[in-house]
C-alpha cells in the first residue's frame, strides 16, 4: 500500500512532463526492477544499521524495516507500469486535459479514473514481487518468530532445517493468499467479470 501511494502519482508525473534526463530516470527504473532482493535488503542493512546516519531510529530488525524494504522494492515496479499506462493511453487524453487547463495535480485524479485497470494490474505485480520476497525480509527483519518472521523467511527456515512438509503446507497457504487477492482484485475489472 506504501509503495503505491507512493509509486503511482510519481509514475504519473514521470509520464506527464518533460524534463532533461528523464530518459536517463526511465532506464535507471528499468535497472531497479531487476535488482535482485538481497541487494535491497544490502542497502537498507546498511541504512539502518547501529553505525549508520538512520541507526539511531533502532529500525534494524523490525517490522517497520521489513515494510521499508518491500516497499522499495516495488516502488520501480509500480512507478515503471504507471509510466507505461500513462503512455500508452489514448493520446487525446492528456492534450484534453491541458487545453481545460488542468494543472499538474489535477491531471492525476482523470488519468487515475482513465487507467485505473491498468494501474490495478501494476499493483498487483507489485504485490505478487512482494509477496515472494525472501532476501530483503531475511537481512532486514532478522527471520524473528513472532516479530519479523514472514511467510517467505517462515519456508526457508523450515526446509532448511529438513521440515519440508511443513515448508511445502506455508508455500501451499502462501499460493492461496496470492491467488484470493489476485482473485479479489481482477473482480474490480470489468474485464474480468464478462
Amino acid at each position: 500500500m506504501f509503495a503505491a501511494v507512493l509509486a503511482i502519482p510519481i509514475g504519473i508525473i514521470i509520464a506527464v512532463n518533460s524534463f532533461i534526463g528523464k530518459s536517463m530516470v526511465l532506464q535507471l527504473l528499468h535497472t531497479l526492477m531487476a535488482m535482485p532482493t538481497v541487494m535491497i535488503g544490502l542497502i537498507f542493512y546498511g541504512l539502518l544499521s547501529r553505525r549508520s546516519a538512520f541507526g539511531d531510529f533502532g529500525l534494524l530488525y523490525t517490522e517497520s524495516a521489513v515494510i521499508i524494504g518491500e516497499a522499495s522494492l516495488i516502488l520501480p515496479i509500480i512507478i515503471n507500469m504507471t509510466v507505461v499506462a500513462v503512455q500508452s493511453a489514448d493520446a487525446r487524453l492528456l492534450p484534453t486535459l491541458q487545453s481545460l487547463g488542468a494543472s499538474q495535480t489535477q491531471l492525476i485524479l482523470p488519468l487515475l479514473r482513465e487507467l485505473r485497470y491498468v494501474i490495478l494490474a501494476a499493483v498487483i505485480t507489485g504485490f505478487g514481487r512482494a509477496i515472494g520476497e525472501v532476501g530483503a525480509a531475511m537481512m532486514l527483519g532478522g527471520n524473528i518468530q513472532g516479530a519479523t518472521r514472514t511467510m517467505t523467511t517462515a519456508i526457508a527456515l523450515e526446509t532448511s532445517k529438513g521440515d519440508f512438509e511443513l515448508g511445502l503446507a506455508l508455500g501451499i497457504v502462501l499460493l492461496i493468499i496470492a491467488f484470493t487477492v489476485n482473485f479479489l482484485l481482477q473482480q474490480l475489472s470489468p474485464k474480468y467479470n464478462g
